[in-house]
Formats: structure tokens, C-alpha cells, sequence
């Protein structure tokens, strides 16, 4: 089993930035893809960003495009969503994933291990 524990997520107002992380265990995260996705009460889940395990590959959701990066730290197991000139729709609840397949896919059902999740509250 391999398990991802996200945190950094809080209280911020527009504008302001956030990092969050996700920490693997567990079974080995060595060639896993990482995704991050947020949801909303009575929403879908929805991508945000991916990383492949090589760290070179990354894709975002149209929404957060140039204001989020994602990166990843292997010697670590930790993957990093930096969060800049947050708004109050990207309010959610956000999860990291992983992918065994390392696929990046924008599907949450292409991944295979889920986080909690973190909440993260944008004021206006």
C-alpha cells in the first residue's frame, strides 16, 4: 500500500499564495505519477495538475494555468503544489494521487492511490 498525506492547505485571502504538499509511504512511489485534483460539494472531481516521475513532465488544468506549479522532491517522496494569486474559485478540497502506471492522466480514475485531501479556503 502506498500512502499520501496532503497538508498545507488554511485560510487565505485572494491574491495570496499557498503551497501544498503530499508526503508518499508506504510502498515504493519510485516511478509514480502524481496528480493533484480538487472538488467542491456536489461537484466533480476536478484535475489540477500532474507531474510524471521524472519531474520534467508536467500538465495543469486550464483554470490554473500560469498561477499553480507543480513540482516533486524523489529523494523526499513529496510533491508540491505551489498556489499563487489564489481566487475564491479555486475554494476546495484538494487531493494528490498517485499513478503506478506514471501516466499524468487528467482522469481521477487513471490513478491508483488518493490522499484525504486538504481543505483550502480562498476570502474574497
Amino acid at each position: 500500500q502506498l500512502q499520501l498525506v496532503e497538508s498545507g492547505g488554511g485560510l487565505v485571502q485572494t491574491g495570496e499564495s499557498l503551497r501544498l504538499s503530499c508526503a508518499a509511504s508506504g510502498r515504493t512511489f519510485i516511478g509514480c505519477a502524481t496528480g493533484w485534483f480538487r472538488q467542491t460539494p456536489g461537484k466533480e472531481r476536478e484535475f489540477v495538475a500532474s507531474i510524471r516521475w521524472s519531474g520534467v513532465t508536467t500538465y495543469y488544468g486550464d483554470s490554473v494555468k500560469g498561477r499553480f506549479t507543480i513540482s516533486r522532491d524523489n529523494a523526499k517522496n513529496t510533491v508540491y503544489l505551489q498556489m499563487n494569486s489564489l481566487r475564491p474559485e479555486d475554494t476546495a478540497v484538494y487531493y494528490c494521487a498517485a499513478d503506478l502506471s506514471n501516466r499524468g492522466s487528467v482522469y481521477p480514475g487513471q490513478y491508483d492511490y488518493w490522499g484525504q485531501g486538504t481543505q483550502v479556503t480562498v476570502s474574497s
